[in-house]
């Protein structure tokens, strides 16, 4: 809810203060084990030293899916029981959403062992975990790390109030009420201690059970018995054997991780690009690349950017230091995660995910030189676009596909024609499309304002009204905004269709559309009318100090 996004919050979220923001956003870069491999890519691209965690609920068929994430590159993999979850879930979700931590930790080491994936990933466990018992069954049942939730919270002062949402949390843990803020008491000691106590009551139980290492007890089915003491008439025809069963292939294969992934990160496109970058990188001279590029070339720029990051922060290098310049058909992910400095400029076209994560870069895309094809009314970049951007620009002289700037944060884009759900979830930034777009535009966009050549008369039919509204492009300060875009867009691509418009901008400025989130509106004016007051303040302070 808007009341909640004060100024921390919406820095972080790449918002302004007062707007509602729907948390979390779905992942629409994920629809398939395919899709999280690639992720799991980008993110080894951009951070080589990273380890990549995926979690997953605890549910009947999690070993499947556990053994498409291992082959999909993960480091570790975290199963979470049905239990625990945070204080502003709904009740529902509390109750009955995943089942118990052991029956999916179970099934995915089992599965794991079968196939010779456990000695390449870690498992890690959560979901109520409070005592040393709990771990020990955990470590047998497969686990290797052991998440705290709840448990730590109760220590560090929690009293379960179940208001984390409402800000309202009455011993100041899940709050940003300043008042309610003073009543913490928790101290890094108390976890120290809860900690220390923990390792203690799992030594205990190791040496008990005759063993010095939790390496020698995980996956350790074989020390698991039922307790046939609880006989509660629910339970009485409860089958535990496969649960409890130690797959034959144990006896070849390991039980616990004992290497690591392969990166894949061997022959990819950025190293030669980093090579090439070298005085960019030492020296902040400007550089420019030119190279080909291949489908299976993915998430190009991404390592570079990284590299960048690592030398110089966030500031990145000065605008348009490292120039790249592509032609042939760029791979998923072409300029995920770009940086300030850097410049992808593709001649061709390019795979889904282009500009994923945008954080200050510049990426444009053209056709090919010598194409017949009219821009405006063909598909050059693929789907999922900007995803999570935050910063940064892109031009495309062409048509994008399904959901272009979804969850579009900062970045800066214009487009000739986009698919259906364009600027879903979007919370900042400007989107410019100059030619048709497909159906579901702005579903749950609460930030940012996007300006469509609405040259068919029908755009309303394909707009998704229920958080914008819809007007014609009047206010001064949205014209120059919308007409330095397509003068970049021109100045960057060539197109045809920018020029077009900018030859005869007063006749073409009416066919524009402005939609804008309703809430993103009102902030902005209660910002524009606190501008003006202290402007009004500040001038008849000079007068009284004048006269």
């Amino acid at each position: 809810p808007g009341h909640k996004i004060d100024k921390i919050i919406a820095r972080t979220r790449y918002s302004i203060p007062g707007i509602t923001l729907i948390s979390p956003p779905p992942h629409h870069d994920i629809y398939s084990i395919e899709d999280l491999a690639q992720l799991i890519f980008d993110l080894k691209n951009v951070n080589p030293d990273a380890r990549i965690s995926v979690k997953l609920v605890s549910a009947s068929g999690v070993g499947t899916i556990a053994a498409g994430v291992t082959k999909a590159g993960a480091d570790l993999i975290t199963i979470s029981g049905y239990e625990g979850g945070t204080g502003a879930s709904p009740t529902s979700s509390i109750k009955h959403a995943g089942i118990p931590l052991e029956l999916g930790l179970s099934e995915t080491q089992q599965t794991l062992v079968m196939n010779n994936l456990r000695k390449k990933v870690i498992l890690q466990a959560d979901g109520q975990l409070k005592t040393g018992r709990d771990i020990i069954i955990a470590a047998l049942l497969g686990a290797e790390e052991f998440g705290f939730a709840t448990s730590a919270l109760i220590v560090m002062g929690c009293v379960m109030m179940r208001k984390c949402h409402l800000n309202t949390c009455p011993v100041g843990v899940a709050t940003q009420n300043p008042e309610l803020r003073k009543r913490f008491k928790g101290k890094a000691d108390y976890l120290v201690n809860f900690f220390r106590f923990l390792a203690e009551d799992v030594r205990e139980y190791l040496a008990e059970m005759g063993y010095r290492s939790m390496d020698e007890i995980i996956g350790r089915f074989d020390l698991l018995q039922r307790n046939h003491e609880v006989d509660h008439w629910k339970i009485k025809n409860l089958d535990l054997s496969d649960m409890l069963r130690l797959p034959p292939e144990a006896a070849k294969y390991e039980m616990r991780c004992i290497e690591k992934q392969e990166t894949k990160l061997n022959n990819i496109l950025d190293k030669e690009l980093i090579t090439q970058s070298e005085r960019a990188l030492s020296n902040k001279e400007p550089v420019v690349i030119e190279s080909a590029i291949k489908n299976t070339d993915r998430t190009t720029g991404a390592m570079l950017s990284g590299k960048i990051t690592k030398l110089y922060g966030s500031e990145g290098l000065p605008d348009g230091t490292v120039k790249c310049r592509f032609k042939g058909s760029a791979g998923q992910s072409f300029g995920a995660f770009a940086v300030k400095g850097v410049e992808l400029f593709l001649e061709g076209d390019s795979n889904d995910y282009l500009g994923k994560g945008l954080s200050g870069g510049r990426i444009i895309v053209v056709p090919p030189a010598g194409s017949l094809f009219e821009p405006d009314k063909n598909i050059i970049i693929g789907n999922t676009v900007l995803y999570g951007a935050t910063s940064g620009e892109i031009y495309i002289s062409g048509v994008a596909g399904e959901r272009f700037g979804v969850r579009n944060s900062g970045a800066l884009a214009v487009v000739e024609g986009v698919g259906n759900h364009c600027c879903e979830y979007m919370t900042g930034g400007r989107v410019v499309v100059l030619g048709t777009t497909g159906s579901n535009f702005a579903a749950g966009m609460s930030g940012g304002i996007a300006y469509v050549f609405n040259e068919n008369g029908n755009f309303d039919y394909y707009c998704n009204m229920g958080m914008v509204e819809l007007s014609l492009v009047e206010d001064l300060g949205d014209i120059e905004e919308l007409r330095d875009l397509i003068t970049r867009h021109y100045k960057y691509t060539g197109s045809k269709k920018a020029k077009m418009i900018l030859d005869d901008f007063e006749k073409y400025l009416p066919v524009f559309i402005k939609v804008i989130p309703y809430d993103y509106k009102k902030v902005l004016q209660e910002q524009k009318l606190e501008e003006l007051k202290k402007k009004i303040a500040s001038v008849e302070i000079d007068v009284e100090i004048s006269g």
